[in-house]
């Protein structure tokens, strides 16, 4: 059994992983394509990684529950703020399964940069569009998203980014300093988001204009 298959029968028996669409771009996007070359051999291993400009790289279980929980569906779209390594939007790409969909916002530029040359190599440069900007603010020129994932943690959902998301649409984000929490949202209209903890979690913070 290879290392991928054991991480997927373990997130079934913790239920973490829970649809055929969630396993196929897990199996499909090559992890270790977006880590460092001198981690590669660390890829598969069940724990945050660090990548270029001082952050991190998910581990692998947090990406399948944030999957699971935006319930990405074919044809949405779709923002990521932080958008770190760039392998979430590669999963994303792999369920939405159309082009100019798929949105991220990197603030540091290192690691713009490698996650730039990640999505060059692994095959997605063409399919998503990755930008260096302040995430917090979002993409108003592309509003509405269907669906919105923050990968870092903010004091609270950013304000432009509710304003971004569609009546209906799903915002997936980190809330908290010292004690972090994911944090599922629904917009119910205009001025009401509808939240629940999904659980808690430890994440770098937020930069930017709505960050910490």
């Amino acid at each position: 059994m290879g290392e991928i298959d054991k991480l997927i029968e373990e997130y079934k028996r913790l239920g973490y992983l829970k649809s055929k669409k969630v396993e196929r771009a897990f199996r499909k996007v090559k992890r270790e394509l977006f880590v460092p070359d001198e981690l590669k051999d660390q890829a598969y291993i069940d724990t945050p990684l660090p990548i270029p400009g001082n952050v991190t790289i998910s581990a692998p279980h947090m990406h399948v529950i944030c999957l699971e929980e935006l319930e990405l569906k074919r044809g949405e779209k779709f923002l990521e703020v932080g958008a770190g390594s760039g392998i979430f939007l590669a999963y994303a790409y792999e369920i939405i399964k159309e082009k100019n969909k798929v949105f991220g916002i990197e603030i540091n530029e290192e690691t713009y940069k490698f996650a730039l040359n990640n999505l060059e190599r692994a095959g997605y440069a063409d399919k998503v569009k990755l930008l260096l900007g302040d995430g917090s603010l979002g993409l108003p020129d592309e509003a509405p998203f269907d669906k919105i994932l923050i990968s870092a943690a903010a004091p609270d959902f950013p304000k432009p980014l509710i304003n971004q998301l569609k009546i209906g649409g799903t915002i997936l984000g980190i809330i908290g300093y010292y004690e972090q929490y994911l944090v599922k949202g629904i917009k119910k209209s205009e001025d009401k988001i509808e939240k629940k903890v999904v659980l808690p979690v430890v994440f770098l913070p937020l930069k930017g204009k709505y960050g910490w």
